[in-house]
């Protein structure tokens, strides 16, 4: 036994998943009867803690089409040249030539050194695949838009650059002819890097200018965040006024490609859209516009996640977020899923609504560890100092099944949202006219009373469109 095996269980005894692994003839495929067809891939996770969970990754790869044939997972602390401690390691590369394996799934980040270490352990041919590539497999899939693929490239980009600078570093030590040839491909790297980030830099600002028209015209920006597969597509069809075919931009009137709005796609598959779907919605008697938005996943690296800028900054940007959190989940799990989102998120320009999805699944003692899971997140950042807590408010426990708490629910977002009043009146002729006129198709009348030769009108709705129906009843005024 190596010393890396040694300290494979240094705080507790071995759990089953890793007795398991621990036997390099037993492997999961065995015992495991989901294993689909597809391209044969062991799975390896390591974990500090508590043992390795690998039914997220799993279900992740099943989803990019490998079945998993085995897995070997470890708790120890990191290894600096494979991540996993030696032995196991080697115990991975017996398991991938004994079951046939064409990929190495890792559950984790793997450095390029790490990378390059592993791929040189395990049989020839065999894909070293961690988790941030793996994502980005799926993603490839899921890209459907300007926006999207010009995300995907700058992420991919950035995944690829510190691995390609390895790739040529360990050339470079072995033949120094072959420098000069993989400085120019890290360089070609950089400048597409650049290009991107400029490409992507245009669609946020087209994005902004959107937001803005859209204020304009009396819509509250509402968006719609959380972990992939939390139920964030489902509750937005709900919400929604319309769920228009692909290509029908009555709902938005998109002028760019880049925004055009897609379906309200609602599926178990991971990432079934890289767009942003905007939708009309009415919700608490507001006119907003709802915008559904890729799912968070733990793991990824900030570089990936800073990738897809306009997918953050619609969360960011809105009037008010609604966290769409899965109920249904384990407390561990709700609690880890909940703080990839909210670190991810990082700052809101609007209150957050945390939104206790899938609540018809579970009874009041399971939906209370929900609760209690999601303070202990909160907590956890807090103490963290992490700016997204201060834009929290009181989480809400809805089910899209039987309309439970969707009541509750757009109360609170008319709360959240940003109001104003005022009473205005002014001379009952055209121009008082046209400005109660354009006040309606805004939406913001709460009553109209004509006296005589005047109109007097309340408003109610965005400060920013109540103040220019004030300038608009002012102007009716003036002589």
């Amino acid at each position: 036994m190596s010393r890396d095996d040694a300290t494979t269980n240094e705080t507790a005894e071995p759990s089953e998943t890793d007795s398991q692994a621990a036997d390099p003839d037993r492997t999961s495929a065995e015992t495991d009867p989901t294993a689909a067809d597809g391209t044969p891939a062991v799975v390896a996770a390591r974990a500090d803690g508590e043992p390795p969970d690998t039914t997220e990754i799993r279900e992740l790869a099943a989803a990019a089409g490998y079945a998993v044939v085995g897995e070997v997972t470890q708790r120890r602390r990191e290894d600096p040249t494979y991540d996993l401690g030696r032995g196991k390691a080697e115990e991975l590369m017996r398991l991938a030539a004994e079951t046939g394996a064409e990929a190495v799934i890792y559950d984790g980040s793997l450095s390029p050194g790490q990378t390059f270490s592993l791929g040189d352990l395990l049989p020839p041919g065999t894909a070293v695949i961690d988790r941030p590539r793996l994502v980005l497999e799926l993603f490839a899939d899921a890209a459907d838009s300007r926006a999207a693929d010009r995300q995907l490239e700058l992420a991919r980009l950035r995944y690829e650059l510190p691995r390609l600078r390895e790739a040529v570093a360990r050339d470079a030590s072995e033949d120094v002819r072959l420098q000069p040839e993989g400085d120019s491909r890290v360089l070609d790297v950089e400048k597409r890097i650049e290009s991107a980030e400029r490409a992507l830099a245009e669609i946020a600002d087209d994005r902004a200018e959107r937001r803005a028209e859209r204020r304009d015209a009396g819509f509250d920006l509402v968006a719609l965040a959380g972990y992939t597969n939390a139920g964030k597509s489902t509750l937005a069809r709900r919400l929604a006024d319309d769920t228009e075919a692909p290509g029908d931009e009555s709902a938005t009137k998109p002028s760019d490609p880049a925004d055009r709005d897609g379906p309200l796609a609602v599926a178990d598959r991971p990432f079934e859209t890289l767009s942003t779907t905007t939708r009309r919605a009415t919700v608490g008697g507001r006119r907003a516009l709802l915008t559904d938005t890729v799912g968070f996943l733990d793991g990824l690296p900030h570089e990936a996640v800073r990738s897809f800028r306009t997918t953050v900054d619609a969360v960011r940007g809105a009037d008010c977020a609604l966290l769409v959190v899965d109920a249904s989940d384990e407390p561990a799990v709700l609690r880890r899923k909940l703080t990839a989102s909210l670190s991810a998120i990082e700052a809101t320009d609007g209150p957050v609504i945390p939104v206790l999805s899938k609540a018809d699944e579970i009874g009041a003692d399971r939906l209370a560890a929900a609760v209690e899971s999601y303070e202990a997140a909160v907590a956890d950042l807090d103490a963290r100092k992490a700016p997204v807590v201060d834009a929290l408010r009181s989480p809400i426990p809805v089910s899209v099944r039987d309309g439970t708490g969707l009541a509750d629910l757009a109360d609170a977002v008319a709360g959240a949202l940003p109001t104003a009043t005022a009473s205005v009146s002014a001379p009952n002729g055209g121009a008082a006219q046209a400005a109660l006129s354009w006040a309606y198709d805004r939406e913001i009348v709460a009553d109209v009373d004509y006296g005589g030769e005047t109109v007097a009108v309340d408003l109610a709705g965005r400060p920013d469109v109540v103040a220019e129906a004030e300038r608009r009843f002012a102007d009716a005024r003036s002589p």
